[in-house]
């Protein structure tokens, strides 16, 4: 894996904005985020999650700002093997085994077949290895997904809403991975519009109608609002319009004021 150290910023997003036809999607968002981190990125449909994380890996055309990952601008052919993404819609074949889905992906990025085998090994797919795609649940298509997202041993994860549709058990499994992932020192940035997810992220970016309306910890999110449950205090933040801007703080002090609140 790449070396990122802890005070250094692994995403920085300026002032992006993004614009569809004549509307902002997105307006005005600052944030940093930090590695060995579970990011959540939660806000209702519609809010501009996708659009966000299109931006930082760089799929898509804004309209002002900046994104820098890695200390490259987002999309640079140096971050291909560096970050990454995972779709909303799975990226399997069916009629493909598991093993012979990630052998593809990991052929078409040029690595050797012993990283197929890694990644499967890390999403705890061995003994569905062998299965055809079409014939796994859903909490197992998403992993493998996942499987084909950590090949290369990226610094950073992106993953759009990989819970949804899933049953409380298998959306508690995934979250578990995802905990497992940052301990090895990855930056992962999961976007949800289920509230409660909240709670298993080391931070959040909170987004409204493509504006942010906070970066901070659950704990902090729920002393500052008064709030006793994540979607309450959501939706006390969206009546009080927000916390207030702020600069974008250094990711390293946001990390150490959330171990400090145990959350």
């Amino acid at each position: 894996m790449h070396c990122v150290t802890n005070k250094t910023a692994c995403i920085q997003v300026q002032r992006l904005s993004v614009k569809r036809g004549k509307s902002l999607v997105l307006q005005d968002i600052d944030c940093e985020l930090a590695p060995g981190r579970i990011v959540g990125l939660l806000g209702p449909s519609g809010s501009g999650k996708s659009t966000l994380l299109r931006s930082i890996v760089g799929n898509q055309i804004t309209a002002g700002g900046t994104v820098t990952v890695l200390g490259q601008p987002a999309g640079h052919k140096s971050l291909r093997h560096r970050v990454g993404y995972m779709t909303q819609a799975a990226s399997v074949y069916d009629d493909l085994t598991v093993q012979q889905n990630v052998a593809y992906f990991a052929k078409v990025l040029g690595l050797p077949d012993a990283e197929a085998t890694r990644v499967i090994e890390a999403t705890d797919l061995q003994d569905q290895a062998k299965r055809l795609v079409l014939d796994l649940s859903g909490g197992q298509r998403n992993r493998v997904s996942l499987a084909i997202a950590l090949l290369g041993s990226p610094d950073i994860v992106i993953l759009d809403e990989p819970t949804v549709g899933l049953d409380p058990v298998l959306r508690a499994e995934l979250w578990a991975l995802f905990a497992k992932l940052a301990k090895t020192g990855i930056c992962l940035l999961v976007s949800s519009h289920v509230m409660d997810e909240a709670m298993r992220c080391d931070e959040m970016l909170l987004l409204r109608n493509g504006k942010l309306l906070a970066q901070l910890s659950p704990g902090e999110l729920l002393r500052r609002t008064g709030a006793s449950d994540p979607e309450d205090a959501f939706l006390r933040l969206i009546a009080s319009g927000g916390l207030g801007s702020a600069p974008p703080r250094d990711p390293s002090t946001a990390r150490h004021r959330a171990e400090g609140e145990g959350s």
